[in-house]
């Protein structure tokens, strides 16, 4: 009797979006609808006369970020305490508490006159 291996699932190609290789081995929907199958018909012929709701149904088959998207950040947006207004606002305080007055950042500040040491 000839035994036949079990092909694993974590030992087949996975997909992921990465930056650093941004194009997967494998299409990211395996298992197409009955639209996807007849829309990937449809692009063997001539693209000129797909749509560009076809074209990017097509694109979203094959990948599911384009590498715009992937590049817009992982973490959602940007925290408010990276805004300029928030930064100055810090600072100021930092100032007022006279952190590290030593060595540090307060210690450039010349509290009499209200403005940086030169």
């Amino acid at each position: 009797m000839v035994g036949v291996a079990k092909v694993e699932e974590y030992s087949l190609p996975a997909y992921f979006d990465r930056r650093e290789s941004p194009l997967p081995a494998i299409r990211f929907v395996q298992d197409l609808s009955s639209e996807q199958m007849s829309l990937k018909e449809k692009e063997k012929g001539s693209w000129a006369g797909l749509s560009n709701e076809e074209k990017v149904a097509l694109y979203r088959i094959s990948f599911n970020q384009s590498f715009a998207e992937m590049n817009q950040g992982m973490y959602g947006p940007v925290p408010h305490t990276f805004e300029p207004e928030y930064k100055e606002k810090e600072l100021q305080r930092m100032l007022d508490m006279r952190i590290n007055p030593v060595e540090g950042i307060s210690s450039k500040w010349d509290y009499e006159n209200k403005q940086w040491k030169k």
